[in-house]
């Protein structure tokens, strides 16, 4: 007897690793998307502003990011777990917020709206972190065979990290790169070093190089940051929708510092998930106490 071979629609999902969570994420990305267009309803107005629609309009048209746009949602729909996203969500929430506070307070970068930070814009870190995520996992399967860890149920974060391999390959490639941007990021923040976000920065920089936990997923995670990085910083200074102080096109460092934000993010998911793991034993130690000091149900007398 022959099996029915799987039809067109299912061989899709199956190569792109769609999930049942895969819909539950791109329906809350396209909502987050209509809200900020209609809460900032004036900022699309502008954007819209510059097609000549009743001309030549698609040689107007920012297809760059409908681009990125398409390439996002695909990305983040590729083996989505919503116990898994909910920490990158939470993590690349919470630490954009951070990142974009630092920037704008110390002026190193600047909206063209003049907020500082502009609420619009901190949805996408966590968008971006999802697609970092999903970039990662590929560049592991790319570079050779491997296979996550087997973690304990309901660990949380902890499931995006992977099995350690830190060769001696990538941890020289780890201490090439990692101690190189440190030197780029002083040079590029130096005017702003009696400011003490900077300070703050720098030192949690710092700390993050010099406890490595993974060289393997360290380097990985930084090349999908940067790449990533590259095509929404272009996309966002080539409109100046965010000018850098140096007005660089944009800068090396801005490109490279989407990589060790991932970095920060992904190892900040870890010891989030290490807390989760420990208050869900305690939890349970907690229940199991209770239980057996709790008195044993009377039977009714006769």
């Amino acid at each position: 007897m022959q099996t029915k071979e799987p039809s067109l629609t299912r061989r899709v999902v199956r190569v792109l690793g769609w999930t049942r969570s895969s819909y539950y994420l791109v329906s809350a990305f396209l909502l987050l998307v209509f809200l900020i267009a209609y809460i900032w309803w004036p900022l699309a107005e502008d954007a819209l502003a510059y097609v000549d629609w009743n001309g030549p309009w698609w040689l107007y048209f920012d297809w760059l990011l409908v681009g990125i746009f398409l390439v996002m949602s695909l990305l983040i729909m590729a083996g989505a777990d919503l116990k898994i996203d909910a920490w990158i969500v939470f993590v690349g929430f919470i630490g954009g917020l951070v990142i974009e506070s630092w920037g704008t307070q110390t002026e190193i970068w600047w909206y063209y709206t003049a907020e500082r930070p502009p609420m619009w814009i901190i949805p996408a870190w966590p968008i971006a972190s999802l697609s970092i995520d999903r970039l990662v996992r590929f560049l592991s399967k790319w570079t050779g065979s491997r296979k996550p860890t087997v973690r304990p149920e309901n660990s949380g974060a902890q499931d995006i990290c992977f099995q350690r391999s830190n060769t001696f390959e990538y941890k020289v490639i780890y201490w090439a790169i990692f101690p190189a941007f440190l030197i780029l990021m002083l040079a590029f923040v130096w005017p702003t070093l009696d400011k003490s976000l900077t300070i703050m920065a720098i030192l949690l920089v710092v700390f993050v190089i010099l406890t490595p936990t993974d060289h393997r997923v360290a380097v990985l995670t930084f090349v999908a940051g940067s790449g990533l990085g590259y095509f929404l910083e272009y996309w966002g200074t080539t409109r100046e929708c965010w000018i850098y102080y140096t007005l660089a096109k944009p800068p090396l460092f801005a490109v490279l510092a989407h990589g060790m934000a991932a970095v920060a993010f992904w190892r900040t998911a870890l010891v989030l998930g290490v807390f989760y793991q420990k208050f869900s034993w305690f939890r349970k130690t907690q229940s199991i106490t209770q239980s057996q000091l709790s008195p044993p149900p009377q039977k009714p007398e006769n």
